[in-house]
C-alpha cells in the first residue's frame, strides 16, 4: 500500500523493515465518526508530539530502541469507503506479519482496529483482545450500519469468539451493550485477572484515548468524564509486560479538538511505554 509523504516520529525514525521488530503505521480514517470527527489527523499529531518526548521511560527504567521500530508512515485510505479502508489496512498488516514484524497502529477512529485483528486472527486462532476505552463498542448496528466505531468490538467478537474481549475503563454504554461487556477494573488486580484468563494466549491491545479522563485527554471525539489518570495507567505497566502481545494500537486522538496539544502528548507517551513493552517481549518486567 502507498504511504503519504509524512515525517517519521522521533521514537521510530531510525528503524527499517529489514532490521526492526515492530512496524508503526498510521490509519487516518474517521469515516463513521458520529459526534466529533477529526481522528484521521491523530497519527501525525502523535508523531509530532514525540519530538518533545525523551526515549527513556522512568516508569519502566527502559529506553525505546529506535532501531527496533520502523515507521511505515500513514496508509492511504479512502475518506468515505469503509470496506475499502478496512481491506487496505488488513492487507498492509498481512504484509507486515509476513515480514515477521509486530504491527502497532495509530488511529484513526476505533473501527480501524478491526482490520489488524482480522489479519492477526488468521495466524492466531487463540487470539484475545484487551481494550482500554470509555465505551464498549459492542452494538450490533449503529445508525443503521454494522461497521462503525460503535460496533467494532462486536465485529471483533464475531471473529475471535465470545468472551475474548476484556475491557478496562468502560463507563458509558447503550442498555443492550451493558450485559455483553466483560469489564475489569483499571487496577493491577484487574490486570492480574486478565492475565489469569488469557494465560499464554496471543493478545492484541487496543487503547482508545477516551479511556483516559478528558481532564487529561480532551482531544477526542466522544469524551466521557470519569476516566483513568496517567498515574493509574502507569501503575498497570508492570502487569502489561507479561502478556504475549502480537499487536497493538492507539486510536481516537482528534488533535483539532485540543488546541493545547496535551492529548497528543499523552498519546505519544503512552505509545512510548507500549513500544518498550512490545519490543521487550513477554519476559520483560517493568
Amino acid at each position: 500500500m502507498n504511504v503519504t509523504p509524512r515525517q517519521p516520529g522521533m521514537l521510530f525514525a531510525a528503524g527499517s523493515p529489514e532490521r526492526s521488530q515492530i512496524a508503526v503505521y498510521g490509519m487516518p480514517f474517521d469515516g463513521t465518526a458520529s459526534f466529533r470527527p477529526g481522528s484521521r489527523f491523530g497519527p501525525q499529531a502523535i508523531r509530532e508530539a514525540t519530538y518533545g518526548l525523551e526515549l527513556f521511560s522512568p516508569a519502566q527504567g527502559q529506553e525505546v530502541s529506535a532501531e527496533a521500530i520502523w515507521d511505515a508512515l500513514d496508509l492511504v485510505v479512502p475518506a468515505g469507503g469503509v470496506q475499502a479502508a478496512l481491506l487496505g489496512i488488513e492487507r498492509f498488516v498481512d504484509g507486515i506479519l509476513d515480514q515477521g514484524l509486530i504491527p502497532f497502529g495509530l488511529g484513526g477512529e476505533h473501527l480501524v482496529s478491526l482490520a489488524p485483528v482480522r489479519a492477526l486472527a488468521k495466524r492466531h486462532p487463540d487470539l484475545w483482545l484487551v481494550q482500554f476505552d470509555a465505551h464498549p463498542d459492542l452494538r450490533d448496528t449503529f445508525q443503521g450500519e454494522s461497521l462503525s466505531h460503535a460496533t467494532v468490538m462486536r465485529r471483533i467478537l464475531d471473529i475471535i469468539g465470545p468472551g475474548r474481549v476484556l475491557q478496562f475503563g468502560v463507563r458509558s454504554a447503550d442498555k443492550d451493550e451493558w450485559p455483553l461487556t466483560h469489564r475489569l477494573p483499571v487496577t493491577p488486580q484487574g490486570m492480574a485477572e486478565a492475565r489469569r484468563l488469557i494465560g499464554d494466549g496471543a493478545c492484541y491491545l487496543s487503547l482508545d484515548i477516551d479511556g483516559f479522563d478528558p481532564a487529561f485527554a480532551p482531544g477526542t471525539g466522544t469524551p466521557e468524564p470519569g476516566g483513568f489518570s496517567w498515574q493509574e495507567w502507569e501503575a498497570l505497566l508492570g502487569q502489561l509486560s507479561g502478556f504475549n502481545w502480537v499487536g497493538m494500537d492507539l486510536v481516537e486522538v482528534a488533535p483539532q479538538l485540543d488546541p493545547s496539544g496535551i492529548t497528543a502528548v499523552l498519546a505519544a507517551k503512552a505509545v512510548r511505554e507500549l513500544l518498550i513493552i512490545l519490543a521487550a517481549g513477554p519476559g520483560h518486567v517493568a
